[in-house]
């Protein structure tokens, strides 16, 4: 049997330009694919052009290109990729996975999450709303091995955990284009910040719905402000100084518990991720980050 090449992946929205907590989940796919021998790919989910700033998606690449993080094969834009996810819902209708939605997000709460218009079972209601597509979870009590985290376990309820693939303003949902980019490009392994943890029972049914067994998974803990909150947009985390690449990577490695050397400061870009890539323990990651 072969076993396949380690394939891993970093997936950014370009909802603003990268910042520090950004840059660390980057480094740790990196690393991790690397040290490996892997290969690393950089993949855009621009699917929400509403929250996506003209001038994200330049500033994304332009800050991986300082810090010496070249993706291993063009990168790949989910805006392009509308074609295949809409392929992948209409198999997932067909084999009764997936099912049109017309509930306001204002009935389901009425009705603790059941579908008033049993939309689930086909009992069609009003036509003459709009209405999204969710996948069809089937009731499970989901366990994997987190590759730093341990044994996991989530449980899903089908119907009230049902998410959404397709929104009703016509954009395909992170759910659904997540799994099906990663079936297309083979990856193999997942790195990703653990604030997407909780994700991990429902993709791992669209997977199997998708006739692919699931990546191994590695979710590291998220950086935080100084108020305990996850450094993102929406807590005005300040962008990446794409001027001092060696010390924000020298930094990341420090978030990451990987103990680079004095000798490293100044040192250039490629010297300290190679020094990065021979030194990486990914049990060495703190389960908590500030």
């Amino acid at each position: 049997m072969t076993i396949a090449r380690y394939r891993g992946r970093f997936a950014p929205s370009p909802t603003g330009p990268l910042h520090f907590g950004s840059l660390v989940a980057a480094l740790a796919s990196y690393l991790e694919a690397r040290s490996h021998n892997g290969q690393w790919l950089v993949r855009i989910e621009d699917l929400d052009p509403l929250r996506e700033p003209a001038e994200a998606t330049g500033q994304i690449l332009n800050s991986l290109e300082a810090h010496g993080l070249f993706s291993d094969e063009p990168v790949r834009f989910q805006s392009r990729r509308h074609e295949a996810y809409q392929a992948a819902i209409d198999l997932l209708m067909t084999t009764g996975d997936a099912y049109r939605c017309v509930c306001s997000r204002k009935e389901l709460q009425q009705h603790s999450g059941r579908h008033p218009h049993g939309c689930r079972d086909r009992q069609a209601g009003p036509t003459d709303r709009p209405s999204a597509v969710r996948f069809a979870l089937t009731d499970e009590h989901n366990h994997w091995q987190d590759l730093l985290l341990g044994p996991q376990s989530q449980t899903v309820s089908a119907e009230l955990d049902d998410p959404v693939i397709l929104r009703k303003e016509g954009f395909y949902a992170y759910q659904l284009a997540v799994v099906v980019d990663d079936i297309d490009q083979g990856i193999t392994d997942v790195v990703r910040g653990s604030d997407l943890l909780d994700m991990t029972a429902q993709q791992t049914q669209i997977y199997r719905a998708l006739g692919t067994t699931p990546p191994r998974w590695l979710h590291v803990p998220v950086i935080v402000n100084e108020q305990g909150q996850k450094l993102s947009k929406q807590t005005h985390a300040p962008a990446l100084n794409d001027d001092k690449p060696a010390d924000n990577l020298i930094q990341a490695l420090v978030a990451l518990g990987q103990m680079p050397p004095a000798s490293l400061a100044g040192a250039p870009v490629d010297s300290i991720l190679d020094w990065g890539t021979s030194h990486w323990r990914r049990e060495a990651i703190h389960l908590t980050s500030g």
